[in-house]
């Protein structure tokens, strides 16, 4: 690990927040007890997660993607390990890049390991991120928290999530630890569970355990998910009736709109922001070598 200073900048989509450490040339070591570190909301900046922003071209997970995308997102949970997508963390990646005059208005790509992403930054500052197709696997699972078990959706947004339609959304219970889950097998690296209730017409309310961070104030692609499970639970699903469907999700950080196309791509949109910048003590970094 270096000892010489890292910048680091602040940000948050719908108040899932991020960590922000800029990295060209691919030349910071962050091991996972470092980014646990720099994610500690007591001891450290404090984050959902953490934004390691790289050109595709230096990174050997990412060089495939460089022709498509300049930027790489190279994202970690806030307990460190990797994860394959974010799209909450898209959205602020994005914002970052324009905040430093790397980009301007309008259309980018970003490397993602869940693939290329498609971002619009519009004029009023939302940022709209194309987030690709859902998967849904045909697997079944329970999700139980206390006595209570409900029947949860299998969606694939890059990651993986479960989602379960209560009648209260207090019936998550803490989401401090993650919910049961069964079988286990459905999920061999864990699971995103999003527990979601009626609003009104399309539109719903969420809360999610995020694997590797606990409960989120926000969760993009967790967003997704649940328009995703909400439109065919509603036999509204673009691939039949041959229209969009949109849906408005709001999260306890925030609200998000989501959009489902005939041909699958799915779109989500709403505001990002950088909120703080600086140097980090390169003493204290010392002390988070793993």
């Amino acid at each position: 690990m270096t000892t010489s200073q890292i910048a680091f900048l602040k940000g948050h989509g719908t108040e899932n927040d991020f960590v922000i450490v800029p990295d060209p040339d691919n030349a910071i070591d962050l091991p996972a007890s470092l980014v646990a570190g720099l994610c500690d909301r007591r001891a450290g900046i404090g984050g959902d997660g953490l934004l390691h922003v790289v050109r595709s071209a230096a990174h050997p997970e990412a060089q495939d993607m460089a022709g498509e995308a300049e930027w790489f997102m190279d994202y970690r949970n806030a307990d460190g390990s990797v994860a394959e997508m974010c799209g909450n963390g898209v959205r602020v990646f994005a914002r970052y890049l324009q905040h430093v005059g790397a980009v301007e208005e309008g259309d980018l790509a970003v490397a993602t390991r869940g693939g290329v992403k498609k971002v619009h930054l519009a004029k009023d500052g939302d940022v709209t991120v194309s987030m690709g197709r859902a998967l849904l696997p045909g697997d079944g699972v329970t999700v139980t928290v206390g006595d209570r078990s409900w029947d949860a959706r299998n969606v694939n947004m890059g990651n993986p999530h479960a989602i379960a339609f209560v009648d209260d959304l207090a019936h998550a219970g803490s989401l401090f630890t993650e919910p049961a889950f069964a079988p286990a097998a459905v999920y061999p690296d864990g699971v995103n569970i999003e527990f979601v209730v009626d609003r009104g017409p399309r539109h719903v309310a969420m809360r999610v355990h995020e694997r590797g961070s606990g409960e989120t104030r926000s969760c993009g692609t967790g967003a997704c998910a649940v328009a995703v499970a909400a439109a065919r639970r509603d036999a509204a699903d673009p691939a039949e009736t041959g229209a969009p469907v949109t849906y408005t999700v709001d999260l306890p950080g925030g609200t998000l709109v989501i959009t489902e196309h005939p041909d699958g791509e799915i779109d989500m949109t709403g505001a990002a922001v950088i909120v703080a910048e600086g140097m980090i003590d390169p003493v204290w970094l010392e002390t988070l070598k793993g």
